[in-house]
Parts: structure tokens; C-alpha cells; sequence
């Protein structure tokens, strides 16, 4: 069964149940993801050669269709509470599942390079011939997606908010009990189970394209528990049009807005390492489906926002925690430095990261002592590890905060404590005397910078 049938049919009974508000705000994400569509359709008519290649999923017209796709479908759990660790999961199931849509529409684009002949078309004529392509994908699966990513949001944002409490209340399966509820999902309305029960990893909605089910919390002594066997048999029932089990996932428990497993992939995804963020360097891909979505995560990784400060440029990457206690310290090391004209990159920590990721970040310290490091910043070309301890003992401070910052980088910026500059210089020399590679130490004092040593070039 072709792309289309198959999302036909899972979309075949739902379509007039799909939320039809926010006519006017679809309509601009519409207007939106078909102009980046063109610009990616320039994309693929700039390619040179008689295959499709994989690689023009990281080209910047390509990139900005996905970014415009899965920031429209982020836009659709703007207003949602969860804490930013859920939000970012969930943009980043965002930004794959468009990626691997776009990956499907530039394959379904790619014949209609050439005309009858085996001549490649002029551009307006291929763009015209690839309309259709847009309106399928970008209209009629549009809403569907919207919809979905949407419910699954806000349910993923509900099982946060229930974990907190544990097993203290049961969960209750509701439906929203009017005319449009399908029969099969109505069977499970009122079933109570205790969170951890494993018929809530699967059946946890939405259980389907347009579905509005819920689940609520409840007291443990108001309503009866429903046997697990009996629920699981419900939950069977409810997506009996899911044959394939496309939607048998928990949001909140995974992560991700859509499952792995969706219209544009295939089902051996659902257990792949990829997904599951085990990828290897030494992972071969089995085709050209397995080799783009290897691509687009590698992408998503690299993903980052580009803020202008003074002349130069602040790249946050989207894997940076904003909550941590020194993102502000950060960001003033990174305003004094870009305001000057560098181009300033913050990296986020890694906790032993798949070296795939790693690299992603760090692939530049290849070949140096820090490779396997995670330094805090990178200004121009090198990079920095930034050091903010407060003590009441400021030469110990100063003295731990030298050695922690060397571990990441010969160059280190450090929170100035109560010391003259002369005794800080006296401990940089003498662990240089004892054999410690130091290139550059900075001083922090409030938002101003100061270099305090600087290795000579010889």
C-alpha cells in the first residue's frame, strides 16, 4: 500500500471530527510551509545527478522547510503548561516527524524533474507539476497533524503532571461524550487503573487521528479498578482500525508528540536504536529511509537559535538547559564577547553521551586532550569552560575553579574572587612550571570581561 493510501485510510471516518477552530491561524502556517515548500523544491531542481540524494535534507532550503513545519506544529501547545525538559522533547519529535515528511515529499517530487522525454523541465513547469504534492502533505495532512500533535501535548503535559503524584490516585479513561465519539472508544470510557499499569503505555490517547479522549485522576476510594485484562481487551477494541499499531504509545511517557512508528515510516522503527538514542558511528543504514532519518536526527542535534547582539552572533543550541543555575552567567560571558563582532556558540552538558551526539556538539575538539570534554562556550574558533564557585575561602576558590576549567579547556573563564591579580598570576605560573597547558584565563567581574593571562605566541 502506496504513502498515500495508507494515510488515506487511518484518516478515512475522522477528517469531520478534526477540530475545525483557528481557521485563520491555519491558514497562515499554510501560507507558510508552502512557501518554504517552493524554496525546497528549488532545493531538489539544483540537484545535480540521475538518483535521489539523501544528503539534500541538510541543505538550508530543505532545513527551513522543517523548521517551518515543526515550528507550526509546535505552535499547537504554545499555550500548554509543561516544564521546558517535556516541551523540548516534544518540539524535537516535532522536528523528525518533518523531517521525515519532507523526506517524502522531495522522493515523490524527484520523478517529476524530467518530462516525457527523460529532458529535465524548466522550473516553473516542474513547481506546477509538484503542486499537488503540497496540497496533499501540506493541506490536506496538515490539519490532521495539527490536531494530533496537539492532543498528544497536552495529554503528554496532563502525565507529567500525574507522575508527580505517583500512585497515589488512579487514572480514569474519559471520553468527550458527545455524538462524534466513536463506539470502540466509547467502550473504554470510565476504565481506572493505577498510573503504572502497563494498559496506559499503550492506550494512554489519543488513540487515533481526531480523537478528544482524556484521563483524569481520581480517588482510589470512589471508583472500582478495572481488571487489566479486561481494559487490555478494550484497548484492542478502541484501535482495531490501527492494525499496524501506529498509535499504541504514551506522549508524556515517551517524549514525543507523534510515535516512531507513523505514516512516514515503517513499523521495524518502533524498536529502532535510533529512535531509542542508541545510535553508533558504526551504524549502517539499511535503506533510504533508515539513511535519512539517520541524517535529520543528526540535523536536529545541530539545531540551535541565532541571536544578533552588537556585531556579532549568540547560537544557543536547543539542547541548552536555560534553567540551569549558570545560563545567565553564560549568556553575559557570550553578550561581551558578541558584541565586539565573534560569533559566540553555547553548547549544552552532556552526561555520557552516545559518541554520535557527542560529536554532533563537540566534533571540532577531534584530534586535541579535551575530545570526550564538554566545554561550556565556543568564541570564534576555541573553546572556553566557564567557572562561577563562591566560597568563603577565595584562594581555594580560585585554586578549584583553575583546575576544574583546565580539565575542559586551556582556556578558562573564572568568576573574579577577592584576589589581586598578582597572586592569580603567580598560581597560573606556577602550574605552568608543574607542566599544565594553559593558552588564555579570563576574569568575570559582573557583566565585564577582562583577559588576565594570555600565552604568548612564540
Amino acid at each position: 500500500m502506496g504513502l498515500h493510501h495508507r494515510y488515506a485510510s487511518l484518516l478515512k471516518g475522522v477528517q469531520d471530527t478534526l477540530n475545525a477552530g483557528r481557521e485563520e491561524e491555519m491558514a497562515q502556517l499554510r501560507a507558510q510551509i508552502s512557501h518554504a515548500f517552493d524554496g525546497m523544491m528549488q532545493a531538489l531542481y539544483s540537484q545535480k545527478g540521475a538518483q535521489f540524494n539523501i544528503s539534500i535534507l541538510e541543505t538550508p532550503k530543505v532545513q527551513e522547510f522543517i523548521e517551518t513545519h515543526s515550528s507550526a506544529l509546535d505552535s499547537s501547545f504554545q499555550q500548554i503548561e509543561m516544564s521546558n525538559t517535556m516541551r523540548d522533547r516534544l518540539q524535537r519529535s516535532d522536528y523528525i516527524f518533518s523531517g521525515m515528511k519532507a523526506f517524502h515529499e522531495l522522493n515523490e517530487a524527484f520523478p517529476s524533474l524530467l518530462d516525457e522525454n527523460g529532458n529535465r523541465k524548466p522550473f516553473e513547469r516542474f513547481l506546477n507539476d509538484v503542486r499537488k504534492i503540497d496540497s496533499t502533505y501540506n493541506a490536506n495532512y496538515l490539519r490532521a497533524e495539527y490536531n494530533f500533535v496537539h492532543a498528544s501535548a497536552e495529554m503528554a503535559a496532563k502525565w507529567e503532571e500525574y507522575m508527580e503524584d505517583g500512585d497515589r490516585y488512579n487514572l480514569q479513561y474519559r471520553t468527550a461524550a458527545d455524538d462524534h465519539v466513536r463506539p470502540e472508544h466509547a467502550a473504554l470510557h470510565g476504565v481506572t487503573l493505577p498510573p503504572s499499569d502497563p494498559f496506559w503505555e499503550v492506550y494512554y490517547p489519543p488513540n487515533g487521528w481526531g480523537c478528544r479522549c482524556d484521563v483524569v485522576q481520581v480517588r482510589k476510594s470512589k471508583y472500582q479498578v478495572t481488571g487489566h485484562d479486561e481494559a487490555m481487551k478494550l484497548g484492542e477494541q478502541a484501535t482495531s482500525r490501527d492494525k499496524k499499531g501506529i498509535f499504541r504509545f504514551n506522549s508524556g511517557k515517551q517524549g514525543k508528540t507523534v510515535p516512531d512508528y507513523n505514516p512516514y515510516t515503517i513499523s521495524r522503527c518502533r524498536n529502532c536504536d535510533i529512535a531509542k538514542g542508541k545510535l553508533k558511528l558504526a551504524f549502517v543504514p539499511e535503506n533510504e529511509l533508515c539513511e535519512a532519518c539517520q541524517l535529520i536526527r543528526q540535523c536536529e542535534r545541530l539545531r540551535s537559535e541565532i541571536i544578533k547582539h552588537g556585531k556579532g552572533t549568540i547560537e544557543i543550541s536547543h539542547h541548552v538547559n536555560r534553567e540551569d543555575n549558570d545560563f545567565e552567567r553564560l549568556m553575559q560571558v557570550a553578550q561581551f564577547f558578541a558584541k565586539d563582532g565573534a560569533k559566540v556558540v553555547l553548547t549544552p552538558k552532556m552526561s555520557r553521551p552516545p559518541k554520535f551526539d557527542y560529536d554532533c556538539v563537540y566534533g571540532s575538539l577531534k584530534d586535541t586532550p579535551y575530545y570526550g570534554k564538554c566545554p561550556d562556550l565556543k568564541i570564534g574558533e576555541f573553546w572556553y569552560e566557564h567557572e562561577g564557585f563562591v566560597t568563603s575561602n577565595p584562594k581555594r576558590a580560585f585554586s578549584n575553579m583553575l583546575g576544574h576549567g583546565l580539565k575542559q579547556s586551556d582556556r578558562v573563564i573564572i568568576d573574579k574572587p577577592d584576589l589581586t591579580d598578582a597572586y592569580m598570576k603567580r598560581i597560573i605560573a606556577q602550574r605552568i612550571i608543574d607542566g599544565q597547558h594553559i593558552t588564555e584565563v579570563w576574569v568575570k567581574e559582573g557583566n565585564k570581561l577582562r583577559c588576565l593571562y594570555k600565552k604568548s605566541e612564540e
